[in-house]
């Protein structure tokens, strides 16, 4: 019974202290996406081909990104008309300013389903290598940007959860600030 409670014991503190850390050291570890990653454009507007998004999916995913403290959805800032931006209000603070491409804008659903998000770099990396997601074409423009990419349209709601946890990974990154953990 002793080592149950040690293991209790340092579990919680492993739990309280990786809520604890800084937004630059997210769990960067992501599934193996299936199937083959959806063709996209090399340049801007820089959009996904043949893709049809699952309009349940869009939706779900627009209500849990709005239930984000401090944030309001609304047109984008710097995408394509139709495009739903993140946008972060006033009063939440940004960690990581550099990494945002306009406003307070720090990500956007396109029309077809996939998202332009900052991410820490290490995320985005992770991201890509997993099949989550495409550097974008001005990825390596600016100092900053190295975390900017695409996320490919979810088709289930396994891939959904997926791009929640890509999503909430933007948010704690560009604020500095870790969310509740949630169960859909």
């Amino acid at each position: 019974m002793p080592r149950f409670r040690n293991l209790i014991f340092v579990s919680a503190a492993v739990s309280l202290f990786a809520a604890a850390a800084p937004a630059s050291a997210q769990d960067v570890t992501f599934p193996m996406r299936d199937g083959a990653r959806p063709e996209t454009t090399s340049g801007v507007p820089h959009v996904q081909i043949g893709i049809q998004p699952v309009p349940e999916l869009s939706e779900e995913m627009l209500r849990q990104v709005a239930d984000f403290p401090g944030v309001v959805l609304g047109a984008t800032r710097v995408s394509l008309p139709g495009a739903v931006g993140f946008q972060l209000t006033s009063d939440v603070s940004i960690a990581q300013p550099q990494a945002i491409v306009g406003g307070r804008e720090f990500a956007h659903l396109h029309p077809d389903g996939s998202l332009h998000a900052s991410l820490h770099p290490d995320t985005a990396r992770a991201a890509v290598e997993a099949g989550w997601a495409v550097a974008h074409p001005w990825a390596n423009q600016r100092a900053g940007w190295e975390g900017f990419v695409m996320i490919y349209t979810p088709i289930t709601e396994a891939e959904l959860d997926v791009v929640l946890q890509l999503l909430r990974g933007s948010y704690t990154y560009i604020t500095g600030e870790a969310l509740p953990e949630t169960s859909r």
